[in-house]
């Protein structure tokens, strides 16, 4: 990977322009785990500056160090300098990956995305089996909305509530909606997380052309990852993008506010909300999933001390359980030690994927804590 091949121009994202502060040392997840200085923002930038110098040949190894990373974007926003350290190591994953070391599970994950178009490389029937279950079909009819249910979601069975209970609100708000089924595609976001992102404008083509041909006017996900890439990566790719995007929560809650969803007061206990890296800090959506939580009477919100824009990251995101599910885990034990600090019996989220992790870190741990996705509590109190 020639020394040219890192950009220095822009001062968001220079490399050099770090301090070496350590600010961003105990909000990285991995590093918060590891305690190992290649394992953290500050030292994965001092790899970007010696791949720039020529003073570091690319490697394996050090591939390694730059995908080990879940991209949360903690680091950026605790950066003094400014520096986006995320976008500057994804450019270090596309440089990398186009030099041929993208490490072996991605490129196992990139396959199955571009051939068989989800995560899992399973057949794509497989994204019917969560409707199914509903006693329904996953055919798409002409409708206002289309529900991106993502791979997830679609594919795994622990996380089939959350389209099943997204499903069930709108249908209780009368709110004309469908879905793709098998004919949904990855949004392709792991992709651009690989590096590798030379399929997406395809991809991105065929979704919007596909809904729109269903004559819907909008997407609504529970993804962030799927919420990202639709409503800031698409319309780069798709001139003219016709479709409004919504995060569910967004949707719920003008059902809510508009009373086409009706609440019920459910027992009294004490919630906590985690915030989704790529709902929050990269997206800028804090407040619809509080205020659903807020709007059911019984309950009472206590925030956790890391939170909003400096939320720990759960290790969920950039491709981290891919590459290092063990470091996923030890992640999402920190984050739900925060939530059990709350004295919380539920544990609420806005994602399929951090719903995953932090599920998986409850069970594993034994806690006496639900972990939810907001519409399945919201699902709890909602009065058909």
């Amino acid at each position: 990977m020639a020394a040219a091949s890192i950009d220095t121009t822009n001062t968001a994202t220079d490399p050099f322009r770090c301090t070496r502060c350590g600010a961003c040392l105990p909000v990285c997840p991995t590093y918060r785990v590891l305690a190992r200085e290649t394992e953290s923002p500050r030292g994965r930038l001092a790899l970007a500056r010696a791949f720039a110098d020529a003073t570091l040949p690319a490697s394996p190894r050090s591939a390694d160090l730059v995908y080990r990373c879940a991209l949360c974007a903690a680091c950026s926003t605790a950066c003094p300098t400014g520096l986006e350290v995320d976008a500057i190591l994804q450019g270090l994953r596309t440089r990398l990956a186009a030099a041929g070391f993208l490490p072996k599970a991605l490129a196992r994950l990139q396959g199955a995305i571009e051939t068989r178009g989800n995560i899992l490389g399973e057949d794509q029937q497989a994204r019917e089996l969560w409707i199914e279950q509903r006693g329904e079909r996953g055919t798409p009819v002409a409708a206002e909305t289309v529900y991106f249910v993502g791979c997830v979601a679609g594919l795994f069975p622990s996380s089939y509530a959350v389209p099943q209970q997204t499903l069930h609100l709108l249908e209780a708000a009368g709110h004309p909606v469908t879905v793709l089924g098998g004919r949904e595609w990855c949004c392709g976001y792991p992709l651009v997380l690989n590096g590798c992102a030379d399929a997406l404008p395809a991809i991105a083509r065929d979704l919007v052309s596909r809904i729109v041909a269903l004559g819907a006017r909008r997407v609504v996900t529970s993804c962030p990852s799927c919420y990202h890439t639709w409503r800031h990566i698409y319309p780069a790719l798709v001139p003219g993008m016709p479709l409004e995007v919504l995060h569910a929560s967004e949707l719920l809650l003008r059902l809510l506010q508009s009373r086409a969803l009706q609440v019920q007061p459910l027992a009294e206990q004490v919630v906590t909300y985690h915030d989704p890296c790529d709902l929050g800090r990269r997206s800028g959506l804090y407040d619809p999933p509080r205020e659903l939580i807020r709007a059911i009477p019984r309950l009472r919100l206590v925030e956790m001390r890391d939170r909003r824009e400096a939320a720990l990251c759960c290790g969920g995101g950039g491709n981290l359980e891919t590459t290092a599910p063990s470091l996923v885990e030890e992640a999402a034990a920190r984050r739900l030690q925060q939530a059990l600090e709350t004295g919380a019996t539920t544990l609420v989220t806005a994602c399929p994927q951090c719903r995953r992790t932090l599920s998986g870190a409850a069970r594993r741990s034994k806690a006496r804590l639900r972990v939810w996705d907001v519409s399945e509590l919201l699902g709890k109190a909602v009065s058909e």
